[in-house]
């Protein structure tokens, strides 16, 4: 079989190189490179994608015996219809391996076509090594990467206006930009690096916050023959992704020429931070305030529950009547919320409950707790909903040691692990005489009044919350039929 690159001609060959890419992992080529491919196509960006692989085991050979063209596939639910998209991304000129090519690496930053940087470098991307020296070649961390080829831009080109950088972290830490820029800073000052050099990465570099969404599950491995088979060549990087995305830059407006693209989905503004929130509450939130109830009563992926009339409408009011309601209806909301509804319904996702259970004490008091809170605040009532939610949080807890193993048990008598930090799951151990003798006013007492969990907060201070939590157990108790308790507060 012939590969990509024998059939799929290379577009944007002759663009500048204007974007350095620090990354080659699934996320970036599947997000952001398909938006560069997308703005080239309209002639907005005109530009080429240098990569820079983060790691020594990194794919740059391997990407490059492909001439940096590859194949993504985007497939899901769009407009309430099942939908399956082939692109070719052919923007990306070429990828460096710093390890060997690190003075390859630094030229690209002495170009004055260059103007935007993008990153993807995992969580534990962002961090400072006071053992990172100048002189290394390279560097063993992207942020001291970055602030080498920032001083070689500062020195080879000064003060020229096209000196000019945007640089947009994509790494999923909150304030990712100004995280990045506090590193910066720091190997600035180890190095002892010129004085006008802090001035000039204040005028002339903007590095901004940024939060973004969309799931990629990356190499189709179990289904690369069809693929490879329906598409008449092979691709050892093609990926697959939702075709929801998200993506929110808190910029500088003088830096959004760089990147000058703005829809529905591409939103530029001051503060990314209602976004996040927005984010949380909504995706994450329905994730934890579902997923359990939803995983006692015999569910095991996200897409299994939606199909089911009762957790659908679960899911439908929760949003609508509670959880929009703490987010003021603005319109970036509810469009959100509606995207919500077909990513769950995305028939080609396996989203198990189980995984997303993980660490749902944490889970809980971030993304459900302050919308329970507000939601109180604005109505002077407690959201029904939400309240049995964390009825079912707490049910989901109720377990015993197994052979060191803190296990559970659903609906169906089927046994499951119940992972959290062992401080957590020694408190709730502990909760089992409470259960055992029905004591379940002293079990919610205890579980809400614990403020550990519930990041610094006392609940059974919090008003109608102790009194709704206790009848919402007390109910799945009694009935043993989670769905039926739900089905009630439902209609």
């Amino acid at each position: 079989m012939k590969k990509i690159n024998d059939i799929i001609i290379k577009k944007y060959d002759s663009y500048p190189e204007r974007i350095l890419q620090f990354g080659d992992g699934n996320f970036l080529r599947a997000f952001f490179d398909l938006m560069v491919e997308k703005a080239n196509e309209e002639n907005i960006l005109n530009s080429s994608i240098v990569i820079s692989q983060n790691t020594s085991n990194g794919k740059a050979k391997e990407l490059n015996n492909q001439n940096g063209i590859y194949t993504l596939i985007i497939r899901g639910k769009e407009n309430g219809e099942n939908i399956e998209k082939i692109e070719q991304i052919t923007s990306v000129s070429r990828c460096l391996n710093p390890y060997i090519e690190y003075d390859k690496l630094l030229n690209i930053f002495r170009n004055e076509e260059l103007n935007l940087i993008i990153s993807n470098t995992t969580e534990a991307g962002i961090v400072y090594n006071d053992s990172d020296n100048i002189e290394d070649n390279p560097p063993s961390t992207y942020p001291a990467r970055l602030t080498r080829g920032l001083y070689e831009r500062f020195k080879t080109m000064g003060n020229k206006e096209e000196a000019k950088l945007l640089i947009m972290p994509l790494e999923l830490i909150d304030d990712n930009g100004d995280k990045l820029k506090e590193i910066i800073l720091k190997y600035i000052e180890l190095w002892k690096l010129d004085s006008e050099f802090i001035d000039w990465i204040n005028n002339f570099v903007c590095i901004a916050n940024t939060l973004v969404d969309r799931i990629v599950t990356g190499y189709p491995k179990d289904e690369i023959n069809k693929f490879e088979e329906k598409l008449g060549y092979e691709d050892k990087f093609m990926t697959v992704a939702e075709p929801f995305y998200l993506f929110v830059i808190e910029a500088k407006t003088e830096f959004k020429k760089f990147f000058p693209i703005e829809n529905d989905n591409i939103i530029w503004t001051n503060d990314v931070k209602p976004y996040k929130k927005m984010k949380v509450r909504i995706l994450n939130g329905i994730h934890t305030s579902v997923s359990l109830s939803a995983y006692l009563c015999g569910f095991d992926i996200v897409l299994d529950f939606m199909k089911d009339n009762v957790f659908r409408e679960y899911v439908k009011i929760l949003l609508q009547d509670e959880i929009l309601l703490t987010l003021e209806y603005n319109k970036d909301a509810v469009n959100f919320a509606n995207n919500v509804i077909e990513r769950f319904e995305n028939p080609y996702l396996k989203h198990y409950l189980l995984d997303i259970s993980l660490n749902s004490c944490s889970k809980f008091a971030a993304r459900c707790l302050p919308t329970i809170l507000d939601y109180i605040k604005i109505k002077n009532e407690c959201p029904k909903l939400l309240s049995f939610s964390l009825a079912s949080f707490i049910r989901f807890y109720k377990g015993e040691f197994v052979d060191g193993d803190f296990i559970g048990e659903r609906e169906s008598k089927e046994k499951y692990k119940i992972k959290d930090t062992k401080e957590n799951i020694k408190f709730f151990s502990l909760l089992n005489f409470e259960w055992n003798s029905g004591n379940i006013e002293s079990l919610t007492h205890k579980i809400l009044s614990k403020k550990e969990l519930w990041n610094g907060f006392n609940l059974t201070e919090i008003k109608y919350l102790e009194e709704n939590v206790f009848e919402n157990i007390c109910k799945i108790e009694k009935y043993k039929n989670i769905k039926k308790v739900l089905s009630e507060i439902l209609n």
